[in-house]
């Protein structure tokens, strides 16, 4: 399938993690632009450091899909724990930014268990120097969240981009 906005759950049924929904306009994305996101998500579990994030990104050349590399930290890359790099962007005692402050959407570990909404809200995307093989095109993304072995969930993203 090439283009458009696509996700789903790729994780176990017994994953305590699961995106419920989630929607991102427009389509395809574009940088420097506006992005509109909507989501929700359930946690059956309190999600603790270390936290890792396994992405595998690939790109569509023609009909074959790419493997991208991990390059600066973009890419196919293994986040041994998202919580630290979350503690980097965000210093805990500061408040969260919004609109994850409004709709009570923690941006620190850990997350408790519980159900969390993000109503459409608009994100800013900057213009920004991207790696060159980050190029217009369609990509698809695996995310596969853990903690000490134990997958908690996984998600899949196939969307379009161009700058």
């Amino acid at each position: 399938q090439v283009g458009g906005f696509a996700w789903e759950n790729c994780g176990d049924r017994r994953d305590p993690v699961v995106l419920q929904s989630l929607s991102v306009a427009p389509d395809p994305i574009s940088i420097p632009g506006s992005l509109r996101v909507s989501a929700a998500v359930n946690s059956g579990k309190t999600m603790a450091s270390p936290l890792k994030v396994v992405l595998v990104v690939e790109k569509a050349l023609g009909d074959l899909w790419i493997q991208l590399p991990c390059i600066d930290q973009l890419g196919s890359c293994t986040y041994s724990d998202v919580c630290t790099i979350l503690d980097e962007l965000i210093p805990p005692g500061t408040m969260c930014p919004e609109p994850l402050l409004t709709y009570g959407i923690p941006c620190h570990c850990p997350f408790k268990a519980g159900s969390y909404s993000l109503p459409a809200s608009d994100f800013v995307l900057p213009d920004m120097e991207l790696p060159s093989w980050m190029t217009n095109g369609n990509y698809r993304v695996q995310a596969v969240v853990s903690n000490g072995g134990e997958e908690l969930g996984c998600v899949k993203l196939a969307f379009s981009l161009q700058s």
